[in-house]
């Protein structure tokens, strides 16, 4: 669990990083103050919350799993929509090697989620696994470091290896919610002697739009005895 002095260094270490290297808004490109995380205060005051976590039981996210994968509880922080300030945010953290930004992003959906009891039962993150070859091409898994942010904020470890992508199926953005449930059908395989009878996970990714990945992913998690949760930063309305 994080403890209080982990928590001051990380941000002294950020203050002096702030005061040496001033980072940008990943929503205007304005400077951050010390303090502000991946955007500034004018940008986070408009930004588009979904407030699932309110009633992470049944909202619009939970539903799309119902008949489909058992999930306890389902929540995105933003809704997801093109050339919005949160896909300016989500693509610096995976396209533009913003690799920081990532677990300021997991930070920041721990402390506006948590006070509402939706990390409570909680006994491990898991972020959605990418493939050898994506994670070397982009140098590190996105949903990693969100997972990292969570866990600095809920004392939640991170578990990375339960589950591994076995095949990469390819850009899905121009596919329908069947066509991209096909597309991942068997894209993923737990680990050997993975066993999580009686543990509740929470799998963690950047961005749900159909929620065929983490229906695939989190399948394979169900099946070795876990009870699965999900978490995202951002929701796809569509």
């Amino acid at each position: 669990m994080t403890t209080p002095s982990t928590k001051t260094m990380y941000s002294f270490f950020t203050s002096l990083h702030d005061l040496l290297l001033p980072r940008p808004c990943l929503a205007c490109g304005r400077r951050l103050s010390p303090g502000e995380g991946v955007v500034c205060s004018a940008c986070n005051l408009h930004l588009p919350r979904t407030f699932f976590w309110i009633d992470a039981y049944e909202n619009t996210m939970a539903r799309m799993f119902w008949g489909i994968m058992p999930v306890e509880k389902a929540a995105a922080l933003f809704f997801y929509e093109p050339q919005s300030a949160v896909t300016n945010i989500v693509y610096s953290l995976k396209y533009r090697g913003k690799q920081d930004a990532g677990e300021q992003m997991g930070r920041m959906m721990a402390l506006e989620m948590k006070e509402s009891g939706f990390f409570d039962g909680i006994d491990l993150l898991v972020p959605v696994p990418l493939t050898p070859g994506r994670k070397r091409e982009r140098g590190f898994n996105q949903s990693r470091e969100i997972a990292e942010g969570l866990s600095l904020e809920t004392g939640i470890k991170v578990k990375e290896h339960l589950v591994v992508r076995t095949k990469f199926t390819g850009s899905q953005t121009a596919q329908n919610a069947w066509e991209r449930r096909e597309n991942v059908k068997n894209a993923f395989e737990t680990t050997k002697r993975t066993n999580l009878n009686g543990k509740h996970v929470m799998l963690v990714d950047d961005v749900m739009t159909t929620g065929a990945t983490l229906m695939s992913c989190g399948g394979k998690l169900v099946e070795a005895g876990a009870k699965v949760s999900v978490v995202t930063f951002g929701f796809t309305a569509s």
